[in-house]
């Protein structure tokens, strides 16, 4: 049976109801807008913990697939930063054909992504092991760059792996052009003669002593040699100076791409 204090609630639920069916229909309208707002928060509340409670499920459960897709998406973008500046040398190639005529075109290379699975240090970190070789159709003296530019050249093949020797050591040296202008100078890199030990700098020679040279610019193979292919970043003048008692001027140039932390790299692959 019910007690007297439940009598009391019926009563007063039956009266509220009650005088709600007899408000206008303005008055009804505001108190259940009243009404909602004070739990719509709580139903919100709810709602997103449900869709956080699912979306966090499905991440749990395509956890490995998620990894494999960004791995894919980080090298495709790898390979797009490559191709990109390798167009954008290959647009001002065509400016100067336009105004010169008769200058061979550069045409693209294929790139093969290896992993760097050795190093040798006795030759001061100037020498990596690949896991591409003969194999994977890789050639000696093919060029090997990263996203960042230029890392060396392939000076070694076995059946599965390769051996690169990289810029800045006396058996890697890079003919380049400077600056981006129609009138670039032209240069050879070699090692640093007054930083050995620093791997981040190279040495610019046989620049002419009218040398327009400001601390920045643009490093980039020459083309010259039929090694490199033109237009792959090598680095950034750092500073110059005047040698010969200025005869000629030579360059400390920045390489663009950190030496010591080399994980994949791309063979160039004709």
């Amino acid at each position: 049976m019910l007690k007297r204090p439940h009598y009391i609630a019926l009563g007063v639920v039956i009266l509220f109801t009650f005088a709600l069916i007899k408000l206008p229909t303005r008055a009804a309208g505001n108190l259940k807008l009243a009404i909602g707002g004070v739990f719509l928060p709580l139903f919100g509340m709810a709602g997103s913990l449900g869709d956080f409670a699912e979306n966090s499920s499905y991440s749990l459960l395509s956890r490995r697939e998620l990894i494999r897709q960004l791995q894919w998406q980080h090298k495709t973008n790898q390979l797009s930063q490559l191709y990109f500046r390798q167009a954008e040398e290959w647009k001002r190639e065509n400016e100067r054909l336009r105004d010169y005529f008769n200058i061979q075109r550069q045409y693209p290379f294929k790139p093969k992504m290896a992993r760097v699975v050795a190093r040798d240090p006795v030759n001061w970190w100037k020498t990596i092991t690949i896991d591409r070789g003969s194999r994977d159709g890789v050639l000696t003296n093919a060029a090997v760059v990263t996203p960042e530019g230029l890392v060396g050249r392939v000076s070694g093949v076995s059946y599965a792996q390769s051996q690169v020797v990289l810029v800045g050591d006396p058996d890697c040296r890079v003919s380049v052009l400077v600056g981006e202008d129609k009138s670039r100078e032209q240069g050879v890199i070699a090692p640093a003669s007054s930083s050995p030990l620093d791997h981040a700098l190279v040495d610019l020679s046989y620049l002419s002593r009218n040398s327009k040279l400001i601390p920045g610019q643009i490093v980039v193979t020459s083309g010259m040699g039929g090694v490199f292919p033109k237009g792959i970043v090598v680095g950034q003048i750092a500073d110059f100076r005047s040698m010969g008692y200025g005869l000629y001027k030579e360059a400390q140039v920045r390489l663009a791409v950190n030496m010591n932390r080399l994980e994949e790299v791309f063979v160039l692959m004709p």
